[in-house]
């Protein structure tokens, strides 16, 4: 597990003044050869740093590897990543300059409907880990959005997390408001989130307005009603001017009906927000089913009438059953290919 911190010591022990940390981590977060850039490496970089250098590339690079890729029709494509020491984790490049990264390998949070938690925490990513996949990414095509969204809950690997975002939202050269956080809703994130110098924007993982519902959907997650969730992203987002992104996967039968759609006329009105409805990206062995098309956009043409801005999505990649953890656990042979 790498933090980005001791990338600098690393580069301070081989002679680094500050500008040159600045240039060698943008670089590497934009994926971009380290003699890039107007001046010549010989007349920028000390000679005790130029030594060294070849070996701090090799260092960077072997944080981790692209081990498969898996196009979608949509123009995304998910990415098996494996880390230095063979564990694996998933990215996903999204149409439109985006990336979804993973901040751990498996999860703690345990959500009923995501093959993810199924695994349980197996451990935590470091900083220039998740920045890694985004070098990866970058060298196929650009980035300019990253949401940490991926495998693991970033509340539980806070420090880590923040450290990546300070980094990718100044060297790593994207806007503070396309770096976005995502959570099930922990305490630590509004307290921690304000006093960023970098503020990521945020996404709340909602999925019902019912707080038994949430929590036998999510077990394991922090016992914040639906209504603190709400109260405590909107005074975030009226703080940072960046509208909270609420996620919402539609499970059939379970938070499709009446009552939910009431429920969410109700906690949402008003709120500086956006509804992001999902339909379930269905997994091997989960018993949860996706409502058709039709019932969804029946749903969020309700509530755009109550005046509630949603956007129904579709999960990146779906056609080649890419649902979040299922590359991992094929390569671990968990689920049938």
């Amino acid at each position: 597990m790498t933090r980005i911190e001791t990338l600098v010591q690393r580069l301070r022990g081989a002679g680094a003044g500050p500008t040159h940390e600045r240039r060698i981590l943008r670089l590497w977060s934009n994926a971009l050869p380290m003699d890039s850039g107007k001046r010549r490496i010989e007349d920028f970089l000390p000679a005790s740093l130029r030594a060294e250098l070849p070996a701090i590339e090799a260092e960077l690079r072997s944080l981790g590897r692209i081990a498969s890729v898996h196009p979608g029709d949509d123009g995304a494509e998910r990415l098996l990543v494996e880390l230095a020491d063979g564990q694996t984790v998933e990215s996903v490049l999204l149409p439109r300059d985006g990336l979804c990264i993973s901040s751990q390998v498996g999860c703690a949070v345990g959500c009923q409907f995501c093959m993810t938690g199924r695994s349980g925490l197996l451990r935590q990513l470091g900083s220039a880990e998740m920045v890694a996949q985004v070098a990866l990414a970058r060298a196929r095509r650009p980035v300019k959005k990253v949401v940490f969204m991926g495998m693991g809950e970033p509340a539980h690997n806070l420090d880590a997390v923040l450290e990546a975002i300070a980094l990718l939202g100044t060297a790593g050269n994207i806007g503070h408001k396309n770096l976005v956080f995502s959570t099930v809703g922990d305490p630590r994130v509004f307290e921690r989130l304000p006093r960023e110098q970098v503020k990521p924007a945020l996404a709340l993982s909602l999925h019902t307005t019912k707080a038994a519902l949430r929590e036998q959907l999510l077990p394991r997650a922090p016992r914040m009603t639906p209504e603190e969730l709400v109260e405590a992203a909107d005074a975030y987002a009226r703080a940072t001017g960046y509208p909270i992104q609420y996620q919402w996967t539609l499970l059939e039968g379970v938070n499709d009906g009446a009552d939910e759609i009431e429920g969410i006329v109700r906690l949402l009105s008003g709120r500086y927000g956006v509804l992001n409805m999902i339909p379930f990206n269905r997994v091997d062995g989960i018993d949860f089913r996706r409502p058709t098309w039709e019932r969804a956009a029946e749903i969020a043409r309700t509530l755009h009438r109550h005046g509630i801005l949603t956007k129904l999505r579709q999960s990146a990649a779906q056609d080649v059953e890419g649902g979040c953890g299922q590359l991992r656990a094929r390569a671990l042979k968990l689920v049938p290919a």
